[in-house]
């Protein structure tokens, strides 16, 4: 039931992180602060589809 997704800056749109989450326990689309090596600060990123 895990798939892998791949998150992406809201701020520059860098595709650089990618995790896994449970499609049944969590539906929707993941956000997580992560650090954006192209702005050099710690950013919103949303899984992409």
């Amino acid at each position: 039931m895990r798939v892998i997704v791949t998150l992406a800056c809201t701020e520059c749109g860098d595709r650089n992180y990618t995790t896994t989450k449970n499609k049944k326990t969590h539906p929707g689309r993941l956000e997580l602060r992560k650090y954006c090596s192209r702005l050099k600060k710690v950013t919103l990123y949303r899984e992409t589809r």
